[in-house]
């Protein structure tokens, strides 16, 4: 992939098309054309794909992106609930690839992750993908070979349900979210090891010291920033990559390219929204619309109507929206505020709504962290009211004196209905995971037999990421007994979020009090954060359990899941 990284990118992925806009050069990707508002779609149990290079434009300088099928997102499969589906899965590349079915419940050697349960797909090699549809709803499917993914590899599922399904709706659409970098994945990588900062463009200036002077006073000023610099880290990184590199897309569309959706006046609207990104969280509303919620991760939850909802990196949620007017602008913006991507619902083509102006970024606090007492005070812990604290937080021996690890939490909560850095208190109703409720009760019933903790670690400045602070190179297999109920634990003790996805099996997240509430197959886990979900293992063979930010996965926050009879 040919690449010429440079700081052009002052359209920080706001509107990667503007300038060709204005001056007519902008040409609509071939792909957009298939048809108005909707992805290339291919349907039935029997499938041919291919990976291969395809040239794009997303910002006015050309490049090569690897695609499916000649598409960047890929097309969009449709299967039915209860079919067998095959898959030919066809290498155009000089390099191995693979696919992997993301949420989706079958044979180890089907999962498609090259090292555990199959080699790979050569250059010019075929594999051959079957397997009989256990579940329904909105899924996606991307490479799990390198950094592929974010070379464009990935694409949008849709299961239909064999029995009908509890609300209605008159039309829908499938909405991928996804980051397009101009760079080769593997230098951004490089520059992201050699500066972990080098992408926020964000950092704190001298006159937001001098706005916390006179709201705080000189002394907590001159204490928090002294804080912050011991622990080589900046309240402003919200993101690894911002989009000072990334151009934010909807369907393939970067912002300026307006990718619309038709729909007749009066008719009632799903959207699956999934987000396809590497590395970028989205904070997803449509400005005049109520959206209510009706599944999440592919399965049915008790409708819940939010203004606005942030969706992790591989995550998908299913709303219906009700229009009543003739256009509406589909806002999803990057966590930390460095851009958007956006699309519209309109009555007719050609028309669009306001777009809104991005929200303020938000700042990470050391109570958001789990280090609440720090914000005004020392690093000197004898010196602390850890009564005020809560209980403190345990942390695994291998976190001890570890060159790894550059933080831990010191207290830890579920917050399950915290909406999230930068969606506190913003005026409009936010999902939380409080909010999520599956429609039925746990399916397996049994209280887990034993308890599995496990803490997310890692070291800003190295870009090194793990689990219980030792990287997938040199960590064991999480072994798990076939067809026992686990509970496992997650403890984040960095600074960033986490979407910790397990393949294979469901994770069926506990409310506080360590009851049932809903299934998922990506957990979420925002800093400061202690959650617990249940997992039976019902699936034999060998399983990827990881970070889905992909540059995360890449340098080490992914262990191996053993299930043995």
């Amino acid at each position: 992939m040919p690449s010429n990284p440079s700081r052009r990118t002052f359209v920080k992925g706001l509107a990667a098309g503007s300038l060709l806009g204005g001056l007519g050069l902008w040409r609509t990707p071939v792909w957009a054309l298939y048809a108005p508002g909707h992805l290339n779609e291919l349907s039935g149990s029997d499938f041919e794909l291919f990976i291969g290079e395809t040239p794009v434009n997303f910002t006015g300088s050309p490049r090569t992106a690897m695609t499916i099928n000649g598409s960047l997102p890929g097309p969009l499969l449709r299967w039915r609930e209860g079919d067998t589906v095959t898959l030919r899965v066809r290498n155009r590349l000089s390099a191995s690839t693979s696919i992997h079915w993301h949420g989706v419940l079958l044979p180890a050697n089907m999962d498609g992750v090259p090292g555990l349960s199959f080699h790979g797909i050569e250059p010019g090699g075929v594999y051959v993908y079957q397997f009989k549809v256990r579940q329904n709803g909105t899924y996606w499917y991307h490479s799990h070979s390198g950094l592929q993914e974010q070379a464009g590899v990935y694409g949008p599922l849709v299961i239909d349900a064999l029995e009908p399904e509890p609300f209605q709706y008159d039309r829908e659409f499938v909405v991928m979210l996804s980051d397009w970098s101009d760079e080769d994945p593997a230098s951004l990588l490089k520059t992201l090891k050699k500066q972990s900062d080098y992408y926020n463009f964000h950092k704190r200036t001298v006159g937001d010291f001098i706005d916390d002077v006179s709201e705080k006073g000189w002394g907590a000023t001159v204490a928090d920033r002294k804080m912050w610099a011991e622990m080589n880290m900046n309240p402003t990184d919200i993101a690894d990559v911002s989009g000072a590199t990334y151009t934010f897309l909807m369907n393939g569309h970067a912002p300026d390219n307006n990718w619309t959706g038709l729909f007749r006046p009066g008719e009632k609207l799903r959207l699956r929204l999934i987000n396809g990104s590497a590395m970028t969280y989205f904070d997803v509303r449509i400005p005049g619309l109520k959206m209510t919620v009706v599944a999440a991760d592919g399965l049915h939850v008790k409708p819940v109507s939010v203004d606005e909802f942030r969706i992790a990196v591989a995550e998908t949620y299913d709303v219906i929206v009700e229009p009543d007017a003739d256009a509406y602008t589909l806002f999803a913006q990057a966590m930390d505020r460095s851009g958007y991507a956006r699309g519209t619902l309109a009555t007719r083509a050609g028309l669009s709504a306001p777009v809104p102006v991005l929200d303020p970024r938000p700042l990470v606090t050391m109570d958001d962290m789990g280090m609440g007492g720090m914000d005004h005070g020392s690093m000197d812990m004898s010196t602390m009211d850890h009564s005020a604290m809560g209980p403190m937080q345990s942390h695994p021996a291998s976190e001890k004196d570890n060159p790894l690890v550059d933080m831990q939490a010191m207290t830890t909560a579920p917050k399950l209905n915290d909406p999230g850095l930068g969606l506190r208190n913003n005026g409009r109703r936010v999902l939380t995971y409080a909010d999520l409720r599956s429609t039925f009760a746990d399916p397996d019933g049994r209280d887990p037999s034993r308890t599995i903790e496990l803490h997310l670690t890692g070291h800003m400045e190295k870009f090194a990421w793990s689990f219980n602070g030792i990287k997938f190179s040199d960590a064991e297999p999480l072994r798990l007994k076939y067809g026992e109920r686990i509970r496992l634990v997650l403890v984040n003790d960095t600074m960033m979020t986490h979407p910790i996805h397990l393949h294979g099996m469901w994770s069926d997240l506990e409310d506080e009090n360590g009851d049932f509430q809903v299934r998922k197959h990506t957990v979420d886990m925002p800093p400061g954060t202690r959650r617990t979900y249940r997992v039976t293992a019902d699936a034999l063979g060998r399983w990827a359990y990881h970070c889905h930010l992909l540059y995360h996965m890449e340098m080490g926050m992914f262990r191996e899941v053993r299930v043995e009879e």
